[in-house]
């Protein structure tokens, strides 16, 4: 029986007038030995180190501490935005060698992530992120009572973090293995730590369906850039993150079924960019794979409560391909699943399902950002045009792919379910307004090797797959466009609300303070939980974060602020009221109180007969609640 010939032979061996080039290597690209060296190699990584040193150069004309409407947007000095141009225009470049030196747009992909995100972890005396700074009092209570106690309700919604503990149990055991001070010391690097490592799972999923590096390394470039939703801080789901992607990685590439990929072995029908289907493996490998993927999925049961269902819907819709139906792995993730939400995570997996009456099938209540109101001031109102643009411009490039290379599509089909999957989560529950973000943020990796498939055109192919000359040249236009675009969206949609996410550090030492001296089961009063060390000694205080409701609630609240907290206080309760800078810039900014209504706010409280100042500074002032 005549087997099938390879594509780059058949194109050799008829005398193609353009000899195909191996795959991931460019047109024009002359195959080099690994490790050569050369001129070459000396101009690929000029770009690299022009744009460090102009990165490096701008870092003390950087006003962080000064920013204003358009957060650290126009506090960024023209270096900065340079060497952003220049990492650029050096992995395009690099691109051109990803075949041969796919170190240079490794290289390059580091760069840019610490380049966007590395700022903060440079220069900021403080966490960026104020919300942040509860997962290290986390920490500290577990290091300082070295016990969990899943079924005690905590004030500040803070009961899950014992009910999902691996996070926390994890950097307790890095801070005390190295003597740390705490968590809050490397903090700010959590985005930086968690991009290194999940860029390699990425490259071992996107290998699995393309040996096009040029396509591979396009597609980590355009997730970095479109992974501005700022969930890979020090939290629980950034770590719950790569280990879901880690567990999709060695799903694609060793559960492959017998006899179920068809057509896709036969190699004239890919796409000159698709790689060969991974070997399949029989029930008793697929069976020992889930033995080893059982600490992986524990894991993210241990660290995070959506995870794990975004990993069950991923499972699933998997599973709705031939190729990868594998109920048995879908069944031991879903036991698991389900076991931890019925013993540790039972009280709020019980309050949760109490909710699911109100926002089942809420479609607009679900997908909504935020607690309520919109967002308020230049720069929060361009970051939410910015990420609404970002969003359009990734699944616009994706669409483009699924129309133009179906047979890419029908190769990486697993991709698209990966990205798909997670949509129908948003009739289920708004998880507290970030519904909208987690989805997009699991449905991102598919949908950046769609996008990066739709401007990088096939290396090679003949006959019908041949990949026109003009097809070339607007995708040599098309890359460096788009990717500066999606540059210039991302850095709205990540620092355009920076005012919120800075917090000095004599506004952090005025609240510290103050818990410090407040009494135990003294109740805690604020706007919102978004201030520095607002859950300080959360184990041993009452917090009532009184402005996080919708907007006409608030507005009624503020007619009578003193009359409003005052009515609704226990009896004979020792109560602080705690009034900062970054409850006011967050609570305008996300429009939880209209414009001035903070100050008025504050006006009012401190006018009031019922609370008395207690300490007053340029950051915040703290007033005590004298029960009549």
């Amino acid at each position: 029986m005549p087997q099938h010939v390879p594509a780059q032979v058949e194109g050799d061996t008829a005398g193609s007038a353009e000899p195909v080039p191996p795959p991931g290597v460019a047109p024009g690209e002359t195959p080099r030995l690994p490790g050569a060296r050369g001129p070459r190699a000396l101009l690929t990584g000029l770009p690299l180190l022009l744009a460090a040193a102009l990165w490096v150069f701008s870092l003390p004309h950087i006003g962080f501490r000064s920013m204003g409407e358009y957060g650290l947007l126009d506090r960024l000095p023209v270096t900065y935005y340079l060497s952003l141009l220049v990492l650029t225009a050096g992995f395009l470049a690099a691109l051109r060698r990803a075949g041969t030196a796919p170190w240079w747009p490794a290289l390059y992909c580091a760069g840019l992530l610490m380049a966007l995100k590395g700022v903060p972890a440079v220069l900021y005396d403080s966490e960026r992120y104020p919300w942040a700074s509860k997962h290290d009092a986390v920490i500290n209570h577990l290091l300082a009572n070295g016990e969990l106690r899943p079924d005690e309700g905590l004030s500040g919604n803070m009961s899950a973090y014992d009910q999902w503990p691996g996070f926390f149990t994890l950097n307790g055991g890095l801070v005390r293995a190295f003597g740390a001070d705490g968590a809050a010391t490397y903090l700010n690097w959590a985005p930086i730590v968690l991009g290194l490592l999940t860029m390699p799972v990425l490259i071992l999923i996107y290998r699995t369906f393309s040996e096009d590096r040029r396509l591979v390394w396009t597609a980590v470039w355009i997730f970095q850039l479109a992974n501005w939703v700022g969930q890979d801080y020090f939290a629980p789901q950034g770590l719950a993150y790569l280990l879901h992607l880690a567990v999709l990685a060695v799903v694609v590439r060793h559960f492959v079924r017998p006899g179920a990929a068809g057509r896709l072995r036969s190699r004239p029908w890919h796409d000159p960019a698709a790689a060969a289907v991974p070997p399949p493996t029989g029930t008793r490998q697929r069976a020992v794979c889930v033995v080893v993927l059982v600490p992986l999925l524990v894991a993210i049961n241990a660290v995070h409560q959506l995870t794990p269902v975004m990993l069950c819907v991923t499972l699933l819709a998997f599973s709705l391909t031939r190729r990868y139906r594998n109920l048995g792995l879908l069944a031991v993730a879903g036991a698991l699943m389900l076991a931890w939400d019925l013993t540790m995570g039972r009280p709020l997996f019980t309050e949760t399902l109490g909710t699911l009456r109100d926002s089942l099938g809420q479609l607009t209540q679900n997908s909504r950002a935020g607690y309520a109101g919109q967002l308020t001031g230049a720069g929060p109102e361009l970051a939410g045009r910015a990420n609404v643009l970002m969003v359009l411009a990734v699944a616009v490039l994706a669409g483009a792919a699924l129309l133009l290379r179906r047979r890419l599509v029908h190769s990486a089909l697993p991709l698209l379910l990966a990205s798909v999957a997670p949509v129908p989560l948003f009739v289920v529950n708004d998880y507290g307004g970030e519904m909208l973000f987690r989805v997009y943020l699991f449905a991102l990796p598919g949908a950046a090797f769609f996008a990066a498939a739709a401007l990088v055109p096939a290396a090679g192919g003949t006959g019908a797959h041949r990949v026109r000359p003009a097809v070339r040249r607007i995708c040599a236009v098309a890359l460096p466009v788009t990717l500066v675009a999606l540059l210039a969206g991302f850095m709205p949609s990540y620092y355009g609300k920076e005012r919120m996410n800075y917090t000095p550090p004599a506004e952090t030492a005025l609240v510290t303070r103050t818990l410090d001296r407040a009494p135990e089961g003294s109740l805690i009063l604020a706007t919102t939980g978004s201030f520095p060390q607002a859950l300080h000694r959360y184990d041993r205080l009452e917090h009532w974060f009184f402005a996080e409701q919708e907007l006409p609630e608030n507005v009624e609240m503020l007619k009578d602020p003193a009359g409003y907290l005052s009515t609704r206080l226990p009896p004979a309760t020792t109560a602080y009221v705690i009034l900062t800078r970054t409850q006011d810039i967050y609570t305008a900014g996300e429009g939880l109180l209209p414009t001035g209504g903070f100050a008025a706010l504050t006006r009012d409280l401190t006018a009031s007969p019922l609370f008395h100042v207690v300490e007053r500074t340029g950051y915040g002032v703290v007033l005590r609640y004298d029960s009549p």
